[in-house]
């Protein structure tokens, strides 16, 4: 059983990871490298693969950080199928479309400014564009039910629920060497609207996910508490309250709770604009699929309400309404796209309101270090939004207690059932993962970390100390999108 992960190593982005199991090679995810200028480089590299020998790809769930490459690897040459849940199908195809839209929008004005200098052959084409996505939606086979076993050739794949988003699902593989398990992106058991995960099988070799490997995230009651908080003092400002927040889990998420909290008179009842169309057509998919959901918003789709509508909402759909925002006077919540801040409508409404004293950034997503979000976080005076320097005068709010992902128990909670499997570790920054290690070395497990391209035996390798030799400096960069 060999691995060789070409994403998400050393990084909590970019997941795609090479399995040899039972004479094929299957690809688990297929996704986006972003962050920093180095990272997202790495989304032009070559696969060190041909797409036609690979016998299936199979999706964990359809964040961009998992699926974002999808439309590359079928626009070089992959015609197999896509295996992947019923929901990572409908929000896989909402996701790679508008990153497609994304990615064509902004090499045009790449090219117009490029032109001055008449140097727009300098300029790198789109990875892909609208036509690549329809031809990969074409290939995927929404064939993923948890607990129902499928035959990919010699191997036998199960999902299981994973808590993390709609449709996510950790893999099961089963072959003549051996089980493997992929956990994809686990969910945190508290804060999240998804059902908890479901405990695995012992299996030979684990690869799971690290993201907060190194932390306890809050209790929800005490994030609840703050977010009621500062919802509160940012309105007394009577300024623009803006809230980035990538478009799946986490806007349907904070939706719910500014529901709760201006339904129980805890928030002023005051404007809010979802101003990002993602996130308003990945709503629709949760009453589709509500029964993945906790208990309680559940029963309230079963019983006709909507648990993701203040009565203040108001959804954004054109560019032009999106602008007009801006023009509002008093205090309003604007949620938009994307979580950290390097791309989408909220790079719009910072250009406009991130410089005065009266405007509140409240951050209730992962922060990579490299990210626009992350020099705000770590206090950066200036920063540039759209080709100009904005001066950081908002006051800032980074409520942590969100995450959609499992925190360190949660990881160990789900780990707890595996046996003695051999742990490799994925989807994490090199410093977190290294913090891990000794944790799960008190616990008597094998671990590792996956080293960058390099093969292993899922089994039989172990470096010293865990850690693959000679890839310090290389992974220490590797961040970017955790959510």
């Amino acid at each position: 059983m060999n691995l060789q992960s070409l994403g998400a190593a050393g990084t909590v982005t970019g997941s795609c990871h090479l399995l040899t199991l039972g004479g094929q090679q299957l690809l688990v995810d297929c996704g986006l490298f972003q962050g920093d200028e180095h990272l997202e480089a790495r989304n032009r590299e070559a696969f060190p693969f041909e797409a036609g020998d690979l016998s299936a790809v199979l999706l964990t769930h359809a964040h961009l950080d998992h699926v974002g490459r999808l439309p590359l690897l079928v626009r070089r040459g992959y015609k197999g199928p896509i295996y992947c849940t019923p929901p990572t199908l409908k929000l896989a195809e909402t996701v790679l479309l508008d990153s497609a839209r994304l990615q064509v929008e902004g090499y045009k004005q790449d090219v117009r400014r490029a032109r001055r200098m008449n140097r727009e052959a300098d300029v790198p084409q789109p990875l892909y564009d609208e036509e690549d996505v329809h031809r990969t939606v074409a290939l995927m086979r929404p064939l993923l039910e948890f607990g129902q076993t499928l035959a990919v050739g010699q191997v036998k794949v199960r999902a299981e629920r994973a808590g993390h988003i709609l449709g996510s699902a950790y893999l099961i593989l089963d072959s003549a060497e051996g089980r493997v398990i992929c956990s994809g992106d686990l969910g945190n058991r508290e804060s999240g609207l998804q059902q908890d995960f479901t405990p695995p099988p012992e299996a030979d070799a684990v690869l799971i996910e690290t993201t907060y490997a190194n932390r306890t995230h809050r209790p929800l009651a005490e994030t609840l508490a703050e977010f009621r908080d500062v919802l509160n003092s940012s309105v007394r400002l009577g300024g623009k309250i803006l809230i980035p927040s990538f478009a799946i889990e986490r806007a349907q998420a904070i939706l719910y709770y500014l529901k709760t909290l201006m339904d129980a008179g805890d928030v002023p009842r005051v404007p809010i604009f979802l101003d990002s169309p993602m996130a308003a057509r990945a709503t629709h998919e949760y009453f589709e699929f509500g029964d993945e959901l906790i208990p309680k918003v559940r029963e309230a789709l079963k019983s006709g309400q909507d648990p993701f509508k203040p009565s203040t909402l108001h959804v954004v759909t054109s560019s032009a309404e999106s602008q007009r925002i801006n023009r509002y006077d008093g205090a309003a919540i604007i949620i938009a796209g994307n979580g950290m801040m390097s791309g989408g409508r909220i790079q719009h409404h910072l250009k406009h309101q991130l410089w005065k004293p009266s405007t509140s950034l409240v951050i209730v997503s992962y922060q990579s270090p490299s990210s626009l979000g992350g020099r705000i976080v770590a206090g950066a005076e200036q920063v540039q939004v759209l080709g100009e320097d904005v001066a950081v005068r908002a006051h800032v709010h980074t409520i942590g207690g969100f995450s959609a992902h499992a925190d360190q128990d949660d990881l160990l909670s789900w780990l707890d059932t595996t046996g003695q499997a051999h742990i490799w570790l994925v989807h994490g920054e090199a410093q977190v993962m290294d913090e891990f290690l000794p944790v799960l070395a008190e616990r008597g497990r094998v671990a590792d970390r996956v080293p960058r391209r390099g093969a292993v035996n899922l089994e039989q390798t172990h470096f010293a100390g865990g850690k693959p030799p000679g890839e310090v400096d290389e992974v220490s960069r590797g961040v970017g999108q955790a959510e």
